[in-house]
């Protein structure tokens, strides 16, 4: 097996057994409003990053950073960074999203009833309102919601940038250990007589 092949392997191996391991606490947690991670989440591992299945709340996917055996100050600086993005990430759109289902419900409830309408029918299923009465609802809904937007995407830019430099740092020093460790290598290899 290549190398790539080998990785890929790993790889889906860690998403399906983190997958396997939340599937327990997922209906749990989709009752639950708070934002909340997994309460099963694997040790970070040395080789490769665990992915996890999609989360019910904020539709995230949850991700432990691997931490390599060698890990230097500032790979462990920007592991702790991008690790605190996701958890602040995987917070604001668990609130957002709850938020969101709280006050569509309440809308197609006030409009119904605004109606003369119950919730259900006669044959007992769930009515609904057209598309151009819910956009009323996401009008209004990102209206209301324009400031927390704007400061979540000025925070997001400011955090990937944040990671995009310290990713340049480490490439760069790892990089330049590589050119000088193989430079002193070769200094210390016999020279072949001519």
């Amino acid at each position: 097996m290549s190398a790539a092949g080998r990785v890929t392997c790993r790889r889906s191996v860690a998403v399906f057994t983190f997958r396997r391991l939340c599937s327990s606490t997922q209906s749990q947690t989709a009752r639950d409003t708070q934002p909340k991670r997994s309460a099963v989440r694997p040790a970070a591992s040395t080789t490769h990053d665990w992915i996890g299945p999609p989360n019910p709340l904020s539709n995230l996917r949850p991700i432990v950073y691997r931490v390599p055996e060698d890990e230097s100050q500032l790979e462990t600086r920007l592991r702790r960074l991008r690790q605190e993005t996701e958890d602040w990430n995987h917070d604001f759109w668990t609130k957002q999203n709850v938020s969101f289902s709280k006050e569509k419900e309440a809308f197609i409830i006030s409009q119904l009833k605004s109606k003369g309408l119950t919730l259900r029918d006669d044959n007992g299923r769930r009515r609904n309102l057209n598309t151009e009465e819910m956009s009323e609802f996401y009008k209004s809904f990102l209206d209301k919601n324009r400031t927390r937007h704007s400061s979540y995407n000025r925070e997001w830019y400011r955090r990937n940038l944040s990671i995009t430099l310290l990713m340049a740092q480490v490439a760069l020093n790892n990089l330049w250990k590589s050119v000088s460790d193989g430079g002193s290598s070769r200094s210390n290899r016999p020279r072949p007589q001519q």
